[in-house]
């Protein structure tokens, strides 16, 4: 065959492997399609795109096609054989691509998350997934009835969702133990709020939390730190709203920065409750009732299914053993602070 004819870039024994299935019908054995294989590889490491490595090999074929071959059916077998190996190949080397990308953007995100890494080293990396952390960034985090995992059905349709619509620049997603972590820049708000409404109505419940908007690469910390302290909140204190903002609950770090005042604060207000019949616990919840309601007694009673008369009863009952009316505005903040108080201590089974 001429060289001038033949095309560009092929494997170097292509033209050997298609002779041999014209003379004996003899097909590719395992050490020839793992050369293909490779080489295929080396093809899309080099930048080649799938098509133009089929194409060429085809072109190849066309022109080396040999006369009085003994069976046309065995050397299109070969030919068959030799691109799908050169494909597998250059999948192979795609796949690896992905994964390398992906390895490198999980550990970007460890990094950004938990505040590792040399600084100009992080927000080099940052540019290159669209984040400057020179601005101001907040993050949000959402769980739902059952842990997410990267790449799940569940986290890729929010990730389509919120990137459809908002794009992919400035807007970071991924899945971090077992929840899904959206980071966006800090006056992109309907960013947030689009990928809470997208998780919740995905998974088909659960809750998110954003944190405050802070500047810098710490500044991202903060926020997911912040957005998590929001999660841990509202298991302990019931909240049921399906989407929280860390700027709206400030009070509640202020009240645990004191651990130890506010569990004195608890234990001074309900000790009389220990030595109470039924324990404490009933008449928390009849408390937390109340100021939930916003002291009008008949939606307590609702939602503690009593009766008003009942309810009533309970408040004159705590009265009588704390000392402390909650019926009396004087008084009413204290025993509202000491509630909120134990549920964030987890008062009093943490202090058994």
């Amino acid at each position: 065959m001429n060289e001038r004819c033949r095309p560009s870039k092929t494997f170097p024994g292509y033209e050997a492997l298609i002779a041999a299935a014209a003379r004996s019908g003899e097909e590719p054995d395992e050490r020839r399609l793992e050369e293909l294989r490779f080489f295929g590889q080396q093809a899309a490491a080099d930048g080649r795109t799938l098509r133009s490595l089929v194409v060429d090999h085809l072109a190849l074929a066309r022109v080396a096609w040999p006369d009085g071959a003994v069976d046309e059916g065995r050397v299109l077998a070969a030919m068959q054989q030799g691109v799908e190996a050169l494909c597998e190949g250059h999948e192979r080397a795609q796949q690896f691509a992905v994964r390398q990308q992906e390895a490198m953007r999980r550990e970007f995100i460890d990094d950004l998350l938990y505040g590792r890494s040399e600084l100009g080293r992080l927000v080099e990396r940052a540019e290159r997934f669209g984040l400057r952390l020179s601005y101001a960034h907040a993050v949000a985090v959402a769980e739902g009835t059952g842990a997410y995992v990267e790449g799940d059905v569940v986290s890729r349709r929010v990730e389509r969702a919120v990137t459809g619509r908002f794009g992919e620049r400035s807007v970071l997603l991924t899945t971090k133990n077992g929840r899904m972590v959206c980071i966006a820049a800090g006056d992109q708000h309907e960013v947030l709020l689009s990928f809470a409404e997208q998780a919740h109505a995905a998974a088909e419940g659960g809750r998110t939390a954003i944190g405050r908007p802070h500047a810098g690469a710490g500044g991202i910390v903060h926020s997911y730190q912040e957005a998590l302290q929001v999660l841990d909140l509202a298991d302990r204190l019931g909240f049921a709203e399906p989407v929280l903002h860390g700027a709206d609950l400030l009070v509640y770090p202020v009240l645990t920065r004191d651990r130890q005042a506010l569990a004195d604060l608890v234990l001074t207000t309900f000790g009389a409750l220990l030595d109470a019949r039924g324990g404490p616990q009933p008449y928390l919840d009849t408390l937390a009732a109340y100021f939930d309601a916003g002291c009008v007694a008949a939606q307590a009673a609702r939602r503690l299914a009593l009766s008003v008369r009942a309810l009533t009863y309970r408040l004159r009952r705590i009265h009588q053993l704390t000392g402390s009316d909650p019926t009396d505005p004087d008084q009413r903040y204290t025993l509202q602070t000491a509630v909120i108080g134990a549920r964030l201590l987890d008062w009093p089974a943490q202090d058994r």
